[in-house]
Formats: C-alpha cells, structure tokens, sequence
C-alpha cells in the first residue's frame, strides 16, 4: 500500500513541477510539457519491461501482449487490474479501466476533467515504453469522459 501512496505522490509532484513553469505557457507549452511526461513513462516502461522475467518475453501474439499489460503490469504498477480490453480491428486495442487510480482523486466533479489529460501523459508512455521493449511499436493515447474512467488506445504500428 505505501508503495501506492507513494508512486501516487511522485506522480503528482512530477506533473505538479512541469505545469508550475509559467502562469500560462500557451499550447504549445502544455504540449512539451505533456510530452516530457510522456518521455519519462516511455523510459520507466521500458526499465519495466527489461526487468520482466524471461518466459514473459516469449508471447506469440499481439493479444497476448496486450493481457499481460491489463494484468500483470497494471497490478505491478497500480496495485489493480484493467477493467477491460477490446479490440476494434487489426491492430488497434481500447483497454479500459474505469477507476484509475491517478484519476480518483480528481473524481469528485467535472471541473476536473480538463486537467485529465496531464494526468494521463505518463500513463500512455508507460505502455508504450513497456510494449517497446517487448518488440512492439506502438502509438498510445488516452481519452476519458468521466472521471475516473479512462480509456487508453494503443494501435500496433505493422512493420
């Protein structure tokens, strides 16, 4: 549990620090500053996934792949499993998780949803990181329309 409370600070502390720059930074700060938090999940999902035991390397196929990230990653990391996975064609894949954990405690009203987004960054580049170092290039985006439901979608880039 502690190890919870504690990623869950240095979450909001990282994303805290990057928004703190500037009273306003414009678009295209907020996008640098989205994408540096994306930077740094892409690196620890990549020291994630080079830790992973080896018989976990050996997948097969692409849905497997994807599992593994609902299951086991999401319960090394969130303490939890994904809600759900679906696939809507080749290649693209929406897992959903309708209480993320860095979104509960903004879930007490709508005003929060726009600040989402910041929240989510890392996230996103967790599961790219972690599918990269697996051999799988990927985009990963995020969505959520109420929180703490969100939606992540990784489409598989064909080589």
């Amino acid at each position: 549990m502690a190890d919870a409370v504690l990623f869950e600070f240095l979450h909001t502390e990282m994303v805290a620090e990057l928004w703190a720059q500037g009273p306003d930074p414009g678009p295209g700060g907020r996008k640098m500053n989205l994408s540096v938090l994306e930077g740094m999940g892409f690196r620890v999902g990549q020291a994630l996934g080079e830790r992973l035991p080896q018989e976990t390397l050996a997948f097969r196929e692409e849905l497997d792949v994807l599992r593994f990230l609902c299951r086991d990653l999401w319960v090394a990391v969130f303490q939890k499993q994904m809600d759900g996975q679906r696939t809507h064609h080749q290649g693209t894949y929406v897992l959903q998780d309708s209480s993320f954990p860095l979104l509960v405690p903004m879930a007490s009203g709508l005003q929060y949803l726009e600040e989402a987004p910041k929240f989510l960054a890392f996230t996103c580049g967790l599961l790219r990181g972690t599918l990269s170092t697996l051999g799988i290039e990927s985009s990963v985006t995020a969505s959520t329309a109420a929180l703490p439901t969100c939606k992540f979608q990784v489409v598989i880039q064909q080589p």
